[in-house]
């Protein structure tokens, strides 16, 4: 088993990609703190996965739209299961408006502490562990829009991008002692959050269409790149951004 061994924090684990991550963590041996914001069941099926793996698995519920919580939160992952080898930033949020003008500024601040400043804190408190063990990984799951701009969605845009940044400086940073941090940035993946496009014909028509593979990803696609970049297969991989999008960044060409 590739993760044989290790402690996993997942936020955002209560369905979609998260799930996905954690399932597939403790089918490589890893035991797992799932993360949620609202969706308490879908937290404890999250876990129940994880146990029916054979690991250890605890449910810590926090709002990321609250910074400070993001302490509490690996206070809890660590009394919970020990230290923290392996931390997937895999929360988010999103709100649109008609342009980006019509953003509210509380949503605009609302998205960039879930997308943004609570995954930096939780990398620095999970990265300082880390270092001083000599080993860890830090895997952020940002977005497409971490490059392609999409009308409506600033604040989403400016997250993802920004968190790009972050997990490129600390890959820098954290690298001599053997923590390596990247980024997984998922196309259109089929999860509770695209459901809305893909049901209606003419919106996921529209966005296939600019997909070469033609369809949308399976949040499995995702966890199988997040497996490999948290375990030991990816040991000389640092400060890189893995694109899971069926194409999409060659279609638009901003890769």
């Amino acid at each position: 088993m590739k993760l044989a061994g290790k402690m996993a924090l997942v936020t955002g684990a209560d369905s979609g990609i998260g799930r996905a991550i954690a399932s597939t963590f403790a089918r490589e041996g890893a035991d797992v703190v799932v993360h949620y914001h609202e969706d308490e069941r879908g937290a404890d099926q999250t876990a129940n996965m994880v146990r029916h793996h054979g690991r250890r698995s605890e449910v810590v519920q926090a709002d990321l739209g609250d910074p400070e919580q993001a302490d509490p939160l690996f206070a809890k992952a660590e009394a919970a299961l020990g230290q923290i080898d392996i931390l997937v930033n895999c929360a988010g949020k999103g709100i649109s408006a008609d342009t980006s003008l019509d953003l509210a500024l509380s949503d605009f601040v609302n998205v960039i502490n879930v997308d943004l400043i609570g995954p930096f804190r939780l990398a620095q408190l999970a990265g300082k562990g880390m270092a001083a063990r000599g080993h860890g990984a830090i895997i952020n799951v940002t977005s497409v829009h971490e490059e392609i701009p999409s009308p409506g969605n600033a604040a989403y845009d400016a997250a993802k991008g920004g968190l790009r940044m972050v997990s490129r400086t600390l890959a820098a940073e954290l690298a001599e002692k053997r923590v390596r941090v990247n980024n997984i940035a998922p196309g259109l993946i089929a999860t509770p959050m695209t459901a809305e496009t893909l049901n209606d014909p003419e919106q996921s028509e529209q966005s296939l269409q600019q997909i070469p593979m033609k369809r949308a990803g399976d949040p499995q696609e995702v966890a199988n790149v997040a497996l490999f970049l948290a375990s030991d297969d990816a040991s000389y991989v640092t400060g890189s951004t893995y694109f899971v999008d069926g194409g999409l960044m060659q279609h638009i060409g901003g890769a």
